[in-house]
């Protein structure tokens, strides 16, 4: 049992809940609560640790994965969280590519630009796993995925959702119009209401930063232009919403 808070496993996991340069030096992230660690590709996990509450509870985790225990005064050092479950996981990083966010037949695929809210980056993943997208592309100036709000606000999406991050946001959007996929950006320019397009075959949104929106530039990567009506005083939808109205018109029609 681990019962100081000195010991250099808790040190490394605090460090992966809050520095993004630890999480990219060793390849691992931290999951938190029962659901996060048991959803949790065996072969992805490192290291379980929980309390002996916890144990008593729910038992121990998947067969063939170390497990630590934990005093509850080393998990609240360890967690990123202020009341934690009594159970986290160290989790090694996927490691997807291109191919895989546009597989299959009908690609139904997320490109942002600079979004920088973890939560938002979190619920684009999980409301884009309802949705039945195939992917998301990132530029570099993204938010980290592996930032704990960001898995935590994923509720397991983070495992089954493939990602990647791209150097040049135009290039991927080169070589999913290569590949027959049809870009969108919702835009002030936009003429037709987002539902009067057809999104069966191969298609693509592009969501900007929460503040600014896309860059002309990263606008000009999109075929149309479209626009979410609004009602009252309200000007734009916040950018996880915006997301999920289109990934869902998207799912509905192919539903359809």
């Amino acid at each position: 049992m681990i019962t100081s808070t000195s010991n250099s496993q808790v040190r490394q996991a605090a460090a992966l809940a809050k520095k993004a340069r630890e999480r990219k030096k060793t390849g691992l992230f931290l999951a938190e609560g029962r659901k996060m660690c048991e959803e949790a590709p065996e072969s992805w996990l490192e290291k379980v640790y929980m309390t002996e509450r916890y144990l008593e509870e729910h038992g121990e985790p998947k067969k063939g994965v170390p497990c630590e225990i934990v005093t509850e005064e080393v998990m609240r050092a360890m967690a990123d969280t202020q009341t934690p479950q009594g159970v986290l996981a160290l989790v090694r990083q996927p490691e997807w590519d291109l191919s895989d966010v546009w597989k299959g037949e009908n690609p139904h695929i997320i490109l942002l630009e600079t979004l920088q809210d973890p939560g938002n980056l979190g619920t684009i993943l999980r409301a884009g796993e309802g949705a039945g997208i195939t992917g998301v592309i990132m530029n570099r100036e993204t938010a980290d995925v592996f930032n704990p709000k960001v898995i935590r606000s994923t509720m397991g999406s983070i495992y089954r959702v493939p990602f990647v991050y791209t150097d040049c946001l135009e290039d991927a959007a080169r070589e999913a119009k290569a590949r027959g996929i049809r870009l969108y950006a919702a835009h002030l320019k936009g003429e037709r209401s987002y539902d009067q397009e057809d999104y069966r075959s191969g298609c693509g949104f592009l969501i900007g930063n929460e503040a600014r929106g896309l860059t002309e530039a990263a606008a000009s990567l999109a075929d149309c232009y479209i626009k979410i009506p609004m009602l009252g005083q309200v000007e734009s939808l916040n950018a996880a919403v915006a997301a999920s109205v289109l990934m869902y018109e998207t799912a509905r029609q192919r539903r359809n």
